[in-house]
């Protein structure tokens, strides 16, 4: 293994310990507070009328949830990618796997992010750093993601401020709207813009929506803060502390759903960033987002077992049909901004 593999292994297991261990969330709310569901005393309908299922290109999903990015590349990594893809199958949950780099530049890898042999995972993605494409990467190594885990859809991940804060990061993103927009026009499958924690602005919504982007995954600010992440791994107290200060960076989850359906409204929104409940996601889908992401909460669950992890999951179903029949509505489709109310104080 050289040296550029062996830190790239070394980063991946760094992020699951600390996520798992240390206090990584941002120091900024997600706003969805703010967010308030009309209440409906008299529904007019049977909870068991309530149906939460939906499809997104064109593959049906129980219920419309992802089990967000996280991992891959490690031994540690494949037995987390297994209990998720297990999860997935059984309830019919959308899954996303982690950066897929280090099975590129180390084909024998592969297998930690192959997850199709654990069940049949309605709706899959594969990932990719955007800036990737800056660095030597094309349409070959898109695909290679993409058929390593027989995928259905391909995430292009942006993280400068995590790149800037990384001793190795890859901080080369001038030019890069014009290579996204090729992939989208190359690739056999739709294309995923995600942030990984501070938000997707009106410019770079506008901009992503004109290079044919399928979908955009906010990753709004107010969860799991990367920057806190990357400063428990850094050893400098200078660079350390420069990771630090931006623990409070970012748009709120709530506001960049609305930035992005107000500047990109072809585009399906997916939500994510500090969603920690079935509550959380409906206020998301209610304010135009199509599918609501998980991913700390998740790993968390699934260091204790695969049952606390299906548990997990199972709360978040109940929780969200729960809030579809207290705001009468018997379907995904029909709950939308008609049904909720923000406090603006």
């Amino acid at each position: 293994m050289n040296k550029k593999d062996a830190i790239i292994q070394s980063r991946k297991a760094d992020h699951i310990r600390i996520n798992s261990e240390e206090d990584v969330q941002s120091s900024i709310s997600t706003d969805l507070e703010k967010v308030h569901l009309i209440h409906e005393a008299l529904p007019e309908l049977n909870l068991d009328e309530v149906d939460i299922s939906t499809a997104l290109f064109n593959k049906p999903i129980s219920a419309p949830i992802l089990i967000s990015s996280m991992t891959g590349g490690t031994a540690d990594a494949a037995r987390i990618n297994k209990m998720l893809a297990k999860a997935a199958s059984e309830l019919g949950l959308a899954l996303a796997v982690g950066s897929q780099r280090a099975a590129i530049e180390q084909p024998q890898l592969a297998s930690t992010y192959q997850v199709r042999q654990f069940g049949p995972i309605p709706l899959l993605f594969a990932n990719l750093g955007a800036v990737q494409l800056n660095m030597g990467y094309g349409i070959d190594e898109c695909l290679k993601a993409i058929e390593m885990i027989e995928a259905d859809a391909l995430i292009l991940h942006l993280n400068p401020l995590q790149e800037a804060l990384q001793p190795d990061g890859n901080t080369h993103f001038a030019n890069l709207l014009s290579k996204i927009e090729m992939v989208c026009k190359k690739l056999p499958v739709p294309v995923i813009i995600k942030e990984v924690g501070w938000g997707i602005s009106a410019r770079t919504a506008n901009m992503l929506a004109q290079a044919g982007v399928a979908a955009i995954d906010v990753a709004g600010a107010g969860g799991t803060s990367w920057s806190q992440v990357e400063s428990f791994r850094i050893s400098d107290a200078y660079q350390s502390e420069i990771a630090g200060t931006f623990k409070g960076w970012g748009i709120p989850t709530a506001k960049t759903i609305q930035l992005v359906k107000q500047n990109a409204p072809n585009v399906l929104i997916f939500a994510s960033g500090g969603l920690r409940n079935g509550l959380d996601i409906a206020k998301c889908l209610a304010l135009g987002a199509k599918l609501g992401g998980l991913a700390h909460p998740l790993l968390l669950a699934a260091n204790i077992s695969y049952a606390h992890l299906l548990a997990t999951l199972n709360r978040y179903i109940k929780e969200l049909q729960i809030c579809l029949f207290l705001t009468g509505r018997k379907n995904i489709k029909t709950f939308d901004t008609s049904v909720i109310f923000e406090d603006n104080q």
